[in-house]
């Protein structure tokens, strides 16, 4: 993209007020990720949830000289565009951008697996054509076209996912995007709650191919195959997938791993030899063999760049620093576009200073020159302190960055100088080629070098943030609990997370919790759910939010308000017992609580109580007696006060399974980490925790030989035993010990034979096909950290409350 403002208001059919000459190459949206303000125009979208309008003051501050808004503002120093609808003026421009490219491209729309196929067909194909892709998963009504307006005049080829949630978007998805090679994957239930049957959802799904002339589709579902037959039988259709009728499929046994994975391409066998053989994986494969064959991809270079797959990861890594620096590990892939993702990753952070260490750009299209002058202004914007360049093609260019810079000729170089032990308190962005193996000033920087890790995905957290809240009115708000270390997954990590992502509060537990992330710079509203005695005075001085419970805690609150001389009305939280009998008022207090309040500083900010059996199906009729005692003495505590403070009681499993009483805001605890007691909606949540460790050593133990302390394990054949690096010390309970309990391996369950460690365990390995340094999952997938909660004999909550701090935490973004 690159119109001036004049051609944008004109293809758009809105009006300007400024410079109608400027020039415009990027539109951002999103006031919090604005990595450049050059050239860039800020576009307000106002939402049912939230306005862009109320964000144009702070994007002008940052250095933005361009608005595009619904409502002119007062503010002549700025240029304007006047549009009608924020959100219809993005697809017109971007509809007009694609009819005026001549660039080849693939349409992926379906339920699963659209982003995977997108990043990995994007990671075959780039080094064959000159390819401009949807950046992380942009295929939203806004994510699309913001995608399209990437496409310049180098690109020869655009890979572009598309996502619907409810009739009638496609046909504005198509009007911007009419993809030439269609591919539709997996379809399955993800937004299938606002159509009327599956058909619909398939139906709606295919009008994305309407100017296709080739569509491959993933035909295990037998009414996708009739479908697209019906709608299409005049196009080129090709199907996939693990039935033995597909165009292309599996003809091999993909159980047995000492055998390579034969396919089916038409007519054609292809080998090839692939470790991770899920369904999902293989239909996957399926997919990109097609489109590769598509583009007369050889069949040995196919084999070459799905081997080259295992390498490929989509995420950037945040790790705690020696020195109290952050790490943001990215030293996966380098290109421009993963580049500005990470200036984006990195503006989220509040650390005062940052450095960034950047190795040469590999197979460029872009010449030298042009290459490093866009990649020197880019980094030049981002006000870096200092600047490390690896490699001698980036070192050529030095001078063109702004910062204190330093170059060298390999990342050994750059470790052996010391020069990193002058960082202290600051973000250190890695971004690296992979050839330049930068991942070893990770562990050069890194505070706990400790193989055994706890995983977080932060894009999987907002997922199932975002899905709890699709089942909400818009109004309602959301308190996030990040208590008791955010579940053991990071009190302040989690929580500077969630208040980018605007949760209305947060709750801890106890005061001293509100008060580490105060002065780590939150922000947010927190209430204290346990505010101790001894404690009121550091929640007045934090500006903490304490619940209420009785009339003693009260009244000694209210004391010390007094004496800490605060002038204003103080929010605080009533706490009512409507069942649980464990913290609140009952009703035959209501009446002198209300006195007490009446002559106190305070101003009651919220009204709540707890479910204590919203996950039982059996204590449904207790839990509707809960609900019916909270209105009634809900209500006469309001009409007392006079003023309406919020109303919450729903936890987790209760926004899930009593959505009609979710009054005015609810809370989320264990469910944004993808836990669910209710198994739909578990299936349409995402794990965002792995605990995971490596095979420190293989041995083989003989016949009647035993393992580990108290010889608890003797061996009834010749085994082969895997220790692991992680025990006692670490979280996992001796219960799981002696063939309680089991691990993941290859995709394998290993069960955790003799007792466990403080510092490791054993496993039987003789069914996972191990080698020594390989991966074992202790829970995420298999075992789940549900299956792991069983083998305990405990919940998912003491699981992961339990794990130590000294397990490092490793914070993902994809």
């Amino acid at each position: 993209m690159n119109y001036t403002i004049r051609e944008i208001a004109y293809i758009t059919n809105s009006r300007f007020i400024g410079n109608g000459e400027i020039k415009i190459k990027n539109i951002a949206f999103d006031s919090r990720t604005i990595y450049s303000t050059n050239r860039t125009a800020f576009l307000a979208i106002s939402t049912k949830k939230n306005s862009g309008q109320k964000y144009i003051d702070s994007v002008i501050e940052k250095g933005i000289a361009t608005i595009i808004t619904e409502n002119e503002i007062s503010n002549p120093s700025v240029n304007q565009i006047i549009t009608k609808n924020a959100i219809e003026f993005l697809q017109t421009l971007a509809h007009y951008h694609f009819e005026n490219s001549e660039i080849n491209s693939i349409g992926i729309t379906g339920s699963n697996g659209k982003t995977i196929l997108k990043e990995w067909l994007y990671q075959c194909l780039w080094n064959e054509f000159a390819t401009v892709k949807s950046p992380k998963s942009f295929n939203s009504q806004i994510g699309l076209p913001l995608s399209i307006l990437q496409i310049d005049q180098k690109h020869e080829l655009g890979i572009f996912e598309v996502g619907i949630s409810k009739p009638g978007e496609m046909e504005i998805q198509e009007y911007i995007f009419q993809p030439k090679i269609g591919l539709l994957t997996h379809l399955g239930s993800a937004h299938s709650a606002n159509f009327q049957g599956e058909e619909e959802l398939i139906r709606e799904k295919l009008k994305l191919f309407n100017r296709s002339e080739i569509i491959f589709y993933n035909a295990d579902n037998p009414l996708t195959d009739s479908i697209i037959n019906q709608l299409y039988s005049h196009k080129k259709l090709i199907s996939y997938g693990l039935e033995s009728g597909n165009d292309i499929t599996i003809i091999s046994d993909i159980n047995d791993r000492s055998q390579d994975i034969e396919m089916k391409y038409l007519d054609e066998i292809i080998t090839l030899p692939i470790f991770q053989r899920d369904e999902a994986t293989l239909t996957n494969v399926l997919a990109l063999i097609g489109i590769l064959k598509e583009f007369q991809i050889s069949n040995s270079d196919i084999k070459e760049k799905i081997d080259d797959l295992k390498a490929v990861e989509m995420r950037l890594e945040s790790i705690e620093g020696i020195r109290n620096n952050l790490i943001i590990n990215d030293s996966y892939n380098l290109d421009l576009d993963s580049l500005k993702i990470a200036f984006q990753f990195i503006s989220e952070y509040n650390k005062p200073k940052k450095s960034l260490i950047l190795t040469d750009i590999l197979d460029s299209y872009e010449n030298s020159e042009e290459l490093y002058s866009e990649v020197a202004d880019l980094v030049n914007e981002q006000n870096f302190d200092k600047v490390f360049l690896i490699g001698d093609e980036i070192s050529a260019y030095h001078d063109l960055f702004n910062s204190d810079t330093f170059t060298f000729v390999s990342t050994s170089q750059l470790i052996e100088s010391k020069i990193l032990n002058d960082l202290e308190n600051q973000i250190v962005l890695l971004k690296g080629a992979r050839k330049f193996g930068i991942e070893k000033i990770k562990e050069a920087l890194e505070l706990r070098k400790h193989d055994t890790v706890l995983e977080i995905n932060l894009n999987a957290i907002l997922h199932n943030i975002n899905f709890h809240k699709s089942l909400l009115k818009p109004e309602t708000k959301m308190m996030a609990m990040v208590k008791a270390n955010a579940y053991g997954l990071g009190s302040y990590e989690i929580s500077e997370f969630l208040q980018l992502h605007h949760i209305d509060y947060l709750g801890v537990a106890f005061a001293d919790e509100g008060v580490e992330l105060r002065k780590k710079g939150i922000t947010t509203p927190i209430i204290v759910m346990n505010p101790e005695q001894h404690s009121y005075d550091s929640i007045i001085e934090y500006n903490l939010e304490p619940e209420i419970y009785s009339l003693r805690v009260l009244e000694l609150f209210g004391e010390q308000l007094v004496k800490s001389g605060n002038q204003q009305k103080y929010p605080i939280h009533i706490k009512l017992e409507t069942g649980m009998h464990r913290l609140g008022f009952k009703e035959p207090e209501l009446d002198e609580l209300m006195d007490h309040l009446q002559a106190m500083n305070v101003r009651v900010q919220s009204i709540f109580s707890h479910l204590s059996a919203s996950d039982v199906p059996d204590e449904e009729e207790f839990t509707y007696n809960q609900l019916k005692t909270f209105e009634k003495d809900s209500a006469y505590l309001i009409k007392q006060l006079g003023y309406q403070p919020l109303r919450h009681i729903l936890n987790s499993s209760g926004i899930t399974n009593y959505t009609d009483y979710q009054y005015d805001m609810v809370r989320i605890g264990i469910g944004m980490i993808g836990e669910s007691s209710n198994e739909l909606i578990k299936n349409q949540l995402q794990a965002s925790v792995t605990f995971k460790t490596v095979v420190s050593q293989i041995s083989e133990v003989k016949y009647g030989e035993s393992v580990g302390y108290g010889r608890k394990y003797k061996a009834d054949h010749c085994t082969k035993i895997a220790t692991i690096p992680v025990g006692y010390a670490d979280g996992i309970p001796r219960i799981v010990g002696n063939m309680m309990g089991n691990v993941g391996v290859n995709k394998k369950l290993c069960p955790i034979v003799g007792n466990v460690c403080m510092d490791m365990m054993m496993i039987n390995v003789d069914n996972a096909n191990a080698k020594e340094g390989d991966p074992v999952i202790i829970f995420n997938s298999n075992p789940s950290l549900l299956e792991f909660s069983k083998y305990c004999n405990t919940i998912n909550y003491e699981v992961l409350t339990s794990i130590s701090p000294r397990v490092k935490r490793i914070y993902i973004k994809t």
